[in-house]
């Protein structure tokens, strides 16, 4: 049996179980971190050195690191549909979802840390409003990429949009400035209307 520990409320547990339900796999889940604790025990250490959120166990394999767990649970259970078999095309979607990783979520972090979590350090409106004007640039360049296509990668839905879906449903609920962005809306409006988005991701902000 797979075992989740993580929080329903961290982004990054969000993603591990919307991809765990897209695949249809039965899972136990573990409270741990922020007020649930757990993540400082010496237990949980040595799954997790980094006494983060998610951790997962199937079987004797224990994996930390989200996007990696989605990409593991992708190739193990969904190859050729959640998990690209063409090694170019499987490429693309871990492009897409590092770029989640190493350029998406560093402003969007900063605002939601200060709008929803109250981090004063991240509170200032001049920074607020410069995060926000740079993630919606970032936003663009998905926006753009979406032209013509339903999904990430093309017709279906696939890993690559795991990570980045997540996101957005984090970004549009932030009281922030958004430009228009056609492509990127019908595109969500399509995750949206999948039953493991809505039971996931589409949480409220806390």
């Amino acid at each position: 049996m797979i075992k989740v520990w993580g929080r329903v409320n961290s982004i990054n547990v969000m993603k591990v179980l919307w991809c765990l339900e897209e695949l249809g796999l039965n899972y136990d889940r573990v409270d741990a971190g922020m007020e649930h604790g757990v993540v400082d025990q010496e237990h949980y250490h040595r799954l997790n050195p980094n006494r983060r959120v998610p951790t997962l166990e199937d079987d004797n394999l224990v994996l930390w690191e989200s996007n990696v767990i989605v990409r593991y649970l992708s190739a193990k259970h969904g190859t050729g549909s959640l998990c690209p078999p063409d090694p170019g095309t499987r490429a693309l979607a871990e492009q897409w979802m590092d770029w989640q990783q190493t350029t998406l979520l560093t402003d969007l972090g900063f605002i939601f840390w200060g709008l929803i979590r109250h981090r004063k350090e991240n509170q200032d409106p001049g920074k607020l409003a410069a995060a926000a004007q740079r993630q919606g640039q970032l936003w663009c360049i998905l926006d753009a990429h979406l032209a013509g296509r339903k999904y990430v990668l093309g017709e279906e839905l696939t890993m690559a949009d795991i990570p980045v879906g997540a996101l957005v449903w984090r970004w549009t609920n932030l009281n922030i400035e958004r430009p228009p962005l056609p492509n990127l809306e019908a595109w969500y409006q399509r995750l949206q209307a999948r039953a493991p988005y809505r039971n996931r991701i589409m949480l409220p902000l806390t």
